[in-house]
């Protein structure tokens, strides 16, 4: 069991003793528990200091909405952070009526001085490999259109994704398909507990509905070799109590992007947080993963190269 020191309050030092004792174990009554551990500490929108667009459409298809989020005092242009949510593939939304999932992502951007993006994409098995991908390149296109006129800088776009959302974000970076102006422009990535390579992946039916059964196939959708190579500067976070699967596809990326380059990517190793407690907790007290992406946020964004773009 991680210390727990350092958590500001009684009331997150149990939220964690109670992360310790469900581990990894990822089933509808653990999700179902990590939102009622958390949602007490959240307020629901709408928020006194945040303003929102809600369902701006980047596409064609009825997934193809975005939220921003936006500081009601407009000065200089912000980085902006882009959120892509999980949902195994085959689910998840930017949001959820009545519920703080993912508002408070959107939210403590803008209160951490960004303008923040949520996007939701379209699902398998309807829509197989790449299509989420597809869909954020598309999205990126509205934002780095859009996003001046809701005090956001296109030349300082940072990208988060979680669980599917990283795979989305991952193979947006990796593959040449998505070569683009607004790929290149990207400042940095956020890899959160993010599936990467399908060759080495669980084969299980949610694998199979995104990537399809095509097992030789699975060589040529990898990220890992992409990912290696990408200019863009990356964040790589694991939770202590994430499901073996992407603990695995963590240390299958760590172990290419060394191999390539002699080096690795930012990482973040979070103790006694689970595969949702991680979003969850951010825009609470309990910081703890909040800062670690800020940290890398502001430290890139700093950059000459961020504001050149």
């Amino acid at each position: 069991m991680a210390s727990h020191a350092r958590y500001p309050s009684v009331a997150i030092e149990n939220i964690h003793r109670r992360l310790d004792e469900i581990g990894d174990a990822f089933n509808p009554d653990m999700i179902a528990e990590n939102f009622k551990l958390f949602a007490p500490l959240h307020k629901l929108a709408p928020f006194p200091d945040v303003e929102i667009v809600r369902d701006q459409r980047y596409g064609a298809d009825e997934r193809h909405r975005l939220d921003v989020f936006r500081s009601k005092s407009i000065g200089d242009p912000r980085p902006v952070l882009v959120f892509v949510h999980g949902g195994g593939f085959i689910g998840g939304d930017k949001s959820t009526p009545g519920a703080p999932h993912y508002d408070n992502i959107g939210a403590w951007a803008v209160r951490h001085g960004l303008v923040g993006v949520n996007v939701t994409y379209r699902l398998a098995p309807k829509h197989q490999w790449p299509a989420g991908s597809e869909d954020l390149a598309a999205a990126l296109g509205w934002i780095r259109g859009s996003i001046p006129a809701h005090g956001g800088d296109p030349a300082r776009v940072f990208l988060m994704g979680q669980s599917a959302g990283g795979a989305h974000v991952a193979h947006f970076l990796a593959h040449e398909r998505f070569a683009s102006p607004h790929r290149s422009a990207t400042a940095g990535a956020v890899l959160l507990s993010g599936l990467y390579d399908p060759i080495t992946m669980d084969k299980n039916p949610l694998l199979k509905a995104y990537f399809g059964e095509d097992v030789p196939r699975y060589v040529e959708q990898s990220a890992l070799p992409g990912l290696a190579a990408t200019s863009t500067p990356l964040l790589v976070l694991i939770a202590e109590h994430d499901p073996p699967d992407f603990k695995r596809q963590y240390v299958e990326l760590l172990r290419a992007y060394l191999s390539a380059r002699g080096t690795l990517p930012h990482l973040a190793y979070l103790p006694s947080h689970g595969h949702l407690s991680t979003t969850l907790s951010i825009n609470t007290e309990d910081t703890f993963v909040g800062d670690r992406i800020l940290d890398f946020v502001e430290a890139i964004a700093a950059k000459p190269s961020a504001v050149s773009a």
